[in-house]
């Protein structure tokens, strides 16, 4: 690929409208709760279909990507993402806008798996965790954005709005055909089994999931708590909004830190500050609080996505597997935080309120600390032993 830099903009532009697409949701959510009678396990299944999509889909898309090329595989993800958006314009009840989650996160799983098994077959590797970083902090800005979509949904109505989206995914089709493929390859069995061995490889997928689950304990509870202390859609959506703007101005930034000085120190803060944001969460405070809480934790979280890539990337290369399969695999694991993270959190809070899920969420971003500070104590370790310290925190 003699041109990166296109293909980073295809890939950015790619990413945007998905997790526009995704995101688009938040603000609408209070007002479906409303005109649907939606409980809050039910909203929490609603946020959720998406992720359900994208597992799924994860393994198929991965398989797509590999066998058929990557440049195919974001074409089916495109067609996909068309429907679900028509599918979301009229959808006039639960189950159908179920359905039309679903398959939006289908997509999802064709379009991630295609578009960045293209990107980092032309990144150089000494560069892969900033061009990681750059796509990601386009999809951040997409998340951004799509609280804003929402918004505007909620007062011009759904069909006009969605309906121009699945005109977007006919666009970004015409611009990925105007690009050079990169060859299929074959994935093999011995090539997964071998990743799944690898720490490495393991520790990206869980450090995928996690933010995840997280991502999807706030979208649900978050939007509902200010709905109840008065908030409407439009405000909802500007919370959203500044919280991914921090995300997505700190992703770049990430991703250079990971090429230079390692993986993981981006990832022990993330989650020791994760971690906290969730504690102070979990008292339900105040708006005046709680929204800068909601804005903090965004960027904590999403912080902890470019290592993940760039930790499955690396994973793969090292098994000599391919990209594609890599990033479907990498699909199916943040689908089963994002599916289990809206999912259990909203039956919790209708049990229990919205203390337990938010403590549960300080734990595991704590426990994943611990389990980070170990690794990296026991690389210190054989890397004197062995007289390398370069290396130290890079694994």
């Amino acid at each position: 690929m003699r041109h990166p830099r296109r293909l980073l903009l295809l890939v950015a532009a790619l990413v945007w409208v998905d997790t526009m697409l995704y995101a688009a949701l938040t603000p609408l959510l209070p007002r479906f709760a409303d005109d649907l009678g939606l409980s809050k396990g039910q909203a929490g299944a609603l946020v959720g279909a998406y992720a359900a999509g994208a597992l799924v889909g994860g393994i198929p898309g991965g398989v797509g990507a590999a066998r058929l090329g990557a440049r195919r595989a974001v074409l089916v993800g495109l067609a996909l993402m068309g429907v679900a958006s028509l599918g979301f314009a009229f959808a006039g009840g639960f189950w159908t806008l179920v359905a039309a989650r679903f398959v939006q996160g289908c997509a999802s799983a064709f379009t991630w798996a295609g578009s960045f098994a293209w990107l980092l077959a032309a990144a150089p590797r000494d560069r892969r965790g900033e061009m990681i970083g750059s796509a990601m902090g386009a999809a951040v800005f997409g998340a951004l954005f799509g609280p804003v979509v929402g918004a505007v949904a909620a007062l011009a109505g759904r069909e006009a709005i969605f309906t121009a989206l699945a005109t977007a995914a006919l666009a970004l089709a015409a611009w990925t055909l105007r690009l050079q493929p990169i060859s299929p390859e074959q994935p093999s069995a011995a090539a997964v089994a071998r990743a799944l061995r690898s720490r490495l490889f393991l520790g990206g997928l869980a450090l995928m999931g996690l933010p995840a689950f997280l991502f999807g304990v706030v979208s649900v509870l978050g939007p509902l708590r200010l709905s109840d202390a008065g908030w409407g859609a439009s405000a909802i959506g500007v919370v959203w909004l500044v919280g991914a703007g921090l995300e997505a101005s700190l992703s770049p930034v990430v991703g250079r830190i990971s090429d230079r000085r390692g993986r993981m120190p981006p990832v022990r803060w993330s989650l020791a500050l994760g971690a906290l944001v969730a504690l102070a969460l979990s008292a339900s405070p105040r708006p005046l609080l709680y929204v800068p809480l909601i804005i903090v934790g965004a960027a904590a979280y999403g912080v902890l996505f470019t290592p993940a890539f760039a930790l499955i990337a690396d994973g793969a290369e090292r098994a000599a597997l391919p990209q594609g399969m890599a990033f479907g695999l990498m699909n199916a694991a943040w689908a089963t935080g994002a599916l289990v993270g809206p999912a259990a959190g909203g039956a919790l809070a209708s049990a229990t309120g919205d203390t337990a899920p938010f403590l549960i969420s300080a734990g595991l971003c704590a426990a994943a600390l611990a389990a980070v500070l170990r690794h990296h104590r026991a690389a210190v370790l054989v890397d004197r032993l062995s007289g390398d310290a370069a290396r130290v925190g890079r694994e």
